[in-house]
């Protein structure tokens, strides 16, 4: 591809459906395709020539369906929603995100107000900060809760790049409403939570390239609350996990996690 078109080549092999194309070239060209109404023209020509039973295919489908789309009617107008909201969250993670809000302000009044025999001196912020944004990660690509998954899963910019577009909007909401009830309570050091989240979204990620990341994310939070949450409540004391001489740990599992989703990138497209 040049700076400002697709060559010939690449939009003839295209065209013609050329399965030896690679998945990245792919993604580059149907991306390109978005923005460029030239290219759009040229690849309606190549189709038309090279490759004429697509052509009737699309003829034969916009024949049939013209009719029944007249009959139904217009949609009814949607709200005004800016194009890079839909580039970065679905409809479906606004409850998510509120849910996420919700739990921490939850988890900064059992701090203020709670007695205090109920956690010891294991603040509940610190007890579910680590694992707070895998709530809303787990429903940024999750199949159940998005009603145009398939839309979305078939756009040019699919796989790990709406991913990480989708996890970045969950962290810049979450992330800030902890450091804000952490500065409330001082109950907690951003160091001791701001590493083991950021390792526990990471781990997330990776493991969602194998067995998807809803599925990762609820095994985590699952995990984190058996393991750590259940013995801080019965024991009222901080976990041992989130101390200070624990961070290197956590700073390895994030290395892992963001090597992990590098080595894995190009399977997000199949979850």
């Amino acid at each position: 591809m040049s700076a400002d078109h697709a060559s010939t080549r690449l939009i003839d092999d295209y065209a013609r459906g050329d399965a030896a194309m690679a998945a990245d070239t792919v993604w580059a060209l149907e991306a390109h395709l978005e923005t460029c109404a030239t290219c759009r023209g040229r690849l309606a020509a190549a189709v038309a020539t090279g490759a004429p039973g697509i052509a009737a295919l699309v003829d034969t489908v916009r024949a049939g369906l013209e009719p029944r789309l007249v009959a139904a009617g217009r949609a009814p107008a949607r709200r005004f929603r800016p194009r890079w909201v839909s580039a970065w969250m679905t409809p479906a993670m606004t409850p998510w995100l509120v849910m996420t809000v919700t739990v921490v302000l939850l988890a900064l009044l059992l701090d203020v107000a709670g007695p205090p025999s109920l956690l010891g001196d294991a603040s509940p912020v610190l007890l579910v900060a680590p694992v707070l944004p895998l709530c809303g990660v787990a429903a940024s690509w999750s199949r159940g809760l998005d009603p145009v998954y398939e839309l979305t899963a078939s756009t040019a910019l699919a796989g790990l790049p709406l991913v990480l577009r989708r996890t970045t909007a969950v962290l810049l909401v979450a992330l800030p409403g902890l450091l804000l009830e952490g500065w409330l309570t001082g109950a907690m050091t951003a160091a001791q939570w701001l590493l083991p989240s950021l390792a526990f979204t990471s781990t997330a990620l990776a493991l969602g390239s194998v067995v998807g990341v809803t599925r990762a994310a609820a095994a985590l939070v699952a995990l984190w609350g058996v393991v750590v949450v259940g013995p801080a409540w019965s024991s009222g004391h901080a976990p041992l996990v989130l101390e200070a001489d624990r961070l290197p740990f956590w700073g390895l599992l994030l290395a892992l996690g963001v090597a992990a989703v590098i080595a894995r990138r190009n399977t997000y497209s199949t979850l």
